[in-house]
């Protein structure tokens, strides 16, 4: 079933989109200030798989996103200072307190799961929650996000196929954008269609386009929809292209010119400024002002997280365990 958009919906996905890349952009210049500890990875060109995806879930559904998920953290709630915080290493509320890095922050409150290295393994762990929430009765939707390059992993197939038997409330959404780190996907997988993967564990599989963030927002309903009336898992190929690096120190010298080219035609946020203007839901004059107005947002942003303390050495021994009160049971 087709939602239908308000005019604020069709400009917020906009704003969302907008506010990721900025955020990145000005990230970069933390970077070149040697401010980022770590690496760097942007989601230039991914934009819209990530905002749109997340648009389609309510409070309390839980996201794992991938270092190029950023816009569906800042959809679920995660300001733009506690991304800085995180690269820049800060201590600070939201985040890991400076132990941590890039978009590796969890809070189950604002529902997202801090993604590990292992990219594969976190579909076993939203299959996992996925089957909390269903033994204890909540209505809750987990969406764990991966490259094409994960689903060639045993956790992509034991995490799916075990959501799919128990028929789990949980979204797989596989953002193909053409490379696993240098890796062509030819070069890993002989399906062009990673979505015909779904057959094999007898769950719906569709393919999206993931630059066009209207279209990832209706799939990703259609599924989130089946899985609240209990009709289990499935999974969603988003067709996208990463449009720089894996990260900042990456030149993507393997990415052949004339591809690049291709896909710069199909910039996610280009296109839907166009779409936008003819729809005649915005203007030039309106776009730039809401530019403008996320630029100086993330600069107030960016000042504060600059002005956060370095963790103290002995913060490391804190949130180590989690701390449960001790029950007595009555004899």
């Amino acid at each position: 079933m087709t939602k239908t958009l308000s005019k604020q919906q069709y400009l917020d996905f906009y704003y969302y989109m907008r506010l990721t890349r900025s955020l990145e952009e000005r990230l970069t210049i933390l970077f070149r200030q040697n401010k980022v500890v770590g690496g760097l990875y942007r989601s230039l060109g991914q934009e819209a798989t990530a905002v749109g995806s997340a648009f389609a879930l309510r409070d309390g559904d839980v996201i794992s996103p991938l270092i190029r998920d950023m816009g569906a953290m800042l959809v679920k709630g995660v300001k733009p200072q506690e991304i800085f915080k995180q690269y820049m290493a800060r201590d600070g509320e939201g985040t890991s307190k400076g132990r941590d890095l890039n978009i590796h922050i969890a809070d189950m409150k604002r529902g997202f799961v801090g993604p590990i290295s292992q990219l594969g393994d976190m579909v076993a762990v939203m299959a996992g929650i996925a089957l909390a929430s269903k033994m204890q009765n909540k209505n809750v939707v987990t969406v764990v996000y991966l490259g094409d390059g994960a689903t060639s992993t045993g956790a992509f197939h034991e995490g799916v196929n075990f959501a799919a038997v128990l028929r789990l409330p949980m979204i797989t959404i596989i953002e193909n954008n053409g490379y696993a780190f240098s890796t062509p996907t030819k070069n890993q997988c002989l399906v062009e269609d990673f979505a015909v993967k779904a057959k094999g564990y007898g769950i719906p599989g569709e393919i999206v386009d993931g630059n066009d963030v209207v279209a990832v927002y209706q799939a990703t309903c259609k599924a989130v929809e089946r899985a609240r009336a209990g009709e289990g898992a499935s999974i969603i190929e988003a067709k996208t292209f990463r449009m720089l690096g894996h990260a900042q120190h990456d030149n993507q010298s393997y990415v052949p010119k004339e591809l690049l080219e291709t896909w710069k035609e199909k910039d996610p946020i280009k296109n839907y400024q166009a779409f936008l203007k003819k729809k005649k839901l915005a203007t030039d004059a309106s776009l730039k002002e809401m530019d403008e107005k996320i630029l100086a947002y993330l600069e107030e942003e960016a000042n504060i997280a600059d002005l956060a303390p370095f963790p103290v050495p002995e913060s490391s021994l804190e949130d180590v365990y989690y701390e449960t009160q001790s029950v007595t049971q009555n004899k």
